[in-house]
């Protein structure tokens, strides 16, 4: 990525110290952004995706999440990376690029090492995905109401065309990955956690609740289910939970991954 500038980011309600990195992509150059926050432990990071919908601030202006994944993200010392990442990509090819360059841009500038992936949502799903791809990059994963099958979830979120924002979600899917699983199916099974978990040998946090509306309990479930032999697994399921019924493990889960890890 070229980088287009770095400075400080003053807003009303933020923490002091918060940087904006603008820049743009070696891909095609797309010009995007990222909230970048220095803390005490310069070697280990948090990456918070945001969900679909939401942009780059998300951990700074949805109060729910604000007030209590913030401070849990502070007290631990490790920086914290809120990338806008093409807004709702959901880890397409060219946003696992991004990705991959601003880790390094951290790398450089902070001499980071280590990155734990914490997130909800299409955010979650995004670190599974990202995951799979350079694990090298992952020390962790939090994926809280995630989808392991980008494919299968697309094809549900068609089926339901009573729920408006599915059809937009399956939208902005297609439109991200260059086309339909039926016409760039490689894309698709590249990019299907469930069928290269294997690759998953870090720490993985999964929560999901059984009444989600907006993406079924049933990825999760079968994650799980080829998960649930490792030491370094946990799934969790919030019974009759909704969609953010997750969110409030968050710390717990940031502390599992942290012992797991040894970080």
């Amino acid at each position: 990525m070229k980088v287009l500038a770095y400075k400080p980011y003053s807003k009303s309600d933020f923490p002091d110290g918060i940087f904006r990195l603008e820049y743009k992509s070696f891909i095609d150059g797309l010009e995007d952004w990222a909230l970048i926050y220095p803390n005490k432990k310069a070697d280990l990071w948090i990456v918070c995706l945001h969900g679909h919908g939401s942009s780059g601030d998300q951990l700074y202006v949805r109060e729910d999440i604000k007030d209590s994944w913030l401070p849990a993200f502070i007290a631990t010392g490790a920086g914290i990376l809120t990338p806008n990442l093409r807004g709702n990509a959901w880890m397409c090819p060219s946003a696992v690029e991004d990705m991959n360059n601003l880790l390094n841009f951290i790398r450089t500038k902070y001499h980071a090492k280590k990155f734990i992936f914490a997130s909800g949502s299409m955010g979650a799903t995004s670190n599974l995905i990202y995951a799979i791809l350079h694990p090298e990059d992952v020390s962790g994963i939090i994926a809280l109401g995630a989808v392991a099958d980008i494919a299968k979830y697309y094809f549900w979120c068609k089926s339901k065309t009573d729920m408006p924002i599915l059809q937009e979600i399956a939208e902005a899917i297609e439109n991200s990955y260059g086309g339909s699983p039926q016409k760039v199916p490689e894309i698709y099974s590249r990019h299907c956690v469930l069928d290269h978990y294997e690759t998953l040998t870090m720490p993985v946090y999964l929560a999901h609740g059984s009444n989600d509306k907006t993406m079924p309990v049933e990825q999760s479930r079968n994650l799980s289910a080829v998960m649930q032999h490792k030491s370094h697994f946990i799934y969790n399921e919030v019974s009759e939970g909704g969609h953010d019924s997750p969110l409030p493990l968050l710390e717990s889960a940031l502390n599992w991954i942290i012992a797991m890890a040894k970080l």
